[in-house]
């Protein structure tokens, strides 16, 4: 995308702003740093002095952009409906057509590996996940991490912490599921069929949220829906999006597009709020298909009275996405499913409506900011008293269950999906 459209884009939408404020204390970054240039407005105003001329595209613009969560709290509240979401992916746009700008932090080249070499191509994630898998049993990462220089680095510390890498499961021929390298094409019914769909794979989910997915196929089969997984979809593109790559990100809507068509689906689920809120906002080139976040989807779906689910007397603790609570507004279907177990009470955890400071590869690229707001988060996490946290976002269901691995606090952290499947017999 040329840079001129992207300011053109920015003047139109930015002028919408009439500077009300009302954003503010909805705004994480402002609330941790009280500073108007870290505020919404403050941001849009920036933007216009940038497109005007009347500033300069300068690091200290770039930082102010780089803090924002992207969690679009502000647009949830803002009565004139200005698409900051938008808005800040156009300015990162612009911010990466500005080469010398290109970032020199630690991670800077391997998350140009990882965007380009690694999400984009669902073979190589494949085998990416058998490749950390080694290096997880024989403890190479806390090796690795005995070294000074590798306790600085953010994005090893984080892989060192992730859980035991899980494996995709397929139906052998009598029907029982087994371990596999990759996913089956189609995975039928469990009884009379009452529909096909589609599942979304995504990217990190295949490597370190196969628990999810795995558990995902198993209650859509036990509700009589036969799941199809074309082999070639691929990223959602929302880290190329947030990051200004904004052709790309519509490049990959266009490979999932012709995935899903080529298979004949018009359902596709998906599993991570974040890339259920993308596909979502790409529809208008997805426009043959229905999106269909899975919480909401089995919220509402036929075939429970066949279904037995055992009971849990627990106090199950949700915590919202910002893409589900502020833009979506699906927040209340993971209460609804994890409550058709029998005993469970879904409780909001307190602070709901503030971000984990996850945000994709936020929690990299801003650190200090992300852990202040992280250990906000575990502060309400383990004065709830709960053995289980649940989640729709597989990026915060990651940073927060590294923040308690690295407190020693033993809470486990997993999708409502998987909770439920625990329950109907569902066994890894």
């Amino acid at each position: 995308m040329s840079p001129k459209f992207s300011e053109k884009r920015i003047l139109v939408k930015s002028n919408q702003c009439v500077s009300c404020g009302l954003c503010l204390p909805h705004c994480p970054t402002y609330r941790l740093l009280k500073s108007e240039a870290d505020s919404p407005r403050g941001r849009i105003a920036l933007m216009n002095g940038v497109v005007n001329e009347r500033i300069p595209l300068n690091d200290k613009f770039i930082q102010h952009m780089d803090r924002c969560l992207t969690c679009r709290a502000c647009e949830r509240v803002c009565p004139n409906h200005v698409e900051f979401g938008n808005l800040i992916d156009e300015a990162r746009t612009l911010i990466a057509n500005q080469s010398k700008f290109f970032s020199s932090n630690q991670n800077s080249v391997i998350k140009v590996l990882l965007k380009k070499l690694l999400l984009v191509k669902p073979a190589r994630l494949e085998l990416l996940r058998q490749f950390l898998s080694f290096l997880q049993k024989r403890r190479i990462f806390n090796w690795l991490l005995a070294f000074p220089l590798s306790k600085k680095n953010n994005l090893l510390e984080f892989i060192s912490r992730l859980p035991s890498v899980e494996f995709p499961y397929i139906k052998a021929v009598d029907g029982k599921y087994v371990k596999s390298n990759s996913w089956g094409k189609v995975y039928l019914s469990q009884v009379q069929e009452r529909g096909k769909v589609g599942l979304f794979l995504g990217c990190i989910a295949r490597i370190t949220d196969a628990a999810t997915l795995n558990a995902s196929i198993y209650v859509l089969n036990c509700l009589g829906y036969s799941v199809h997984i074309p082999s070639n979809q691929t990223c959602c593109g929302a880290i190329h999006q947030h990051s200004g790559e904004l052709d790309l990100a519509a490049s990959l809507t266009m490979q999932n597009k012709i995935a899903f068509e080529e298979a004949g689906l018009n359902i596709i689920i998906t599993t991570s709020s974040g890339c259920s809120l993308q596909l979502l906002e790409s529809e208008a080139d997805m426009n043959t298909n229905s999106i269909i976040d899975i919480n909401r989807f089995l919220a509402t779906a036929e075939g429970w009275e066949s279904v037995q689910i055992e009971p849990l007397l627990q106090k199950i603790f949700v915590h919202d996405p910002c893409s589900l609570r502020n833009v979506s507004g699906d927040q209340a279907y993971p209460y609804e499913l994890i409550s058709r177990i029998p005993g469970v009470q879904a409780i909001p955890l307190t602070n709901n409506d503030q971000c984990c400071g996850a945000a994709g590869t936020y929690f990299l690229d801003q650190p200090e900011l992300a852990g202040m707001l992280l250990d906000e988060k575990i502060i309400s996490i383990t004065e709830s008293g709960t053995k289980y946290i649940v989640t729709s976002n597989i990026g915060c269901a990651m940073h927060i269950a590294c923040g308690l691995y690295k407190k020693n606090i033993d809470i486990e952290v997993l999708h409502p999906v998987t909770l439920l499947a625990r329950q109907m017999g569902w066994k890894l």
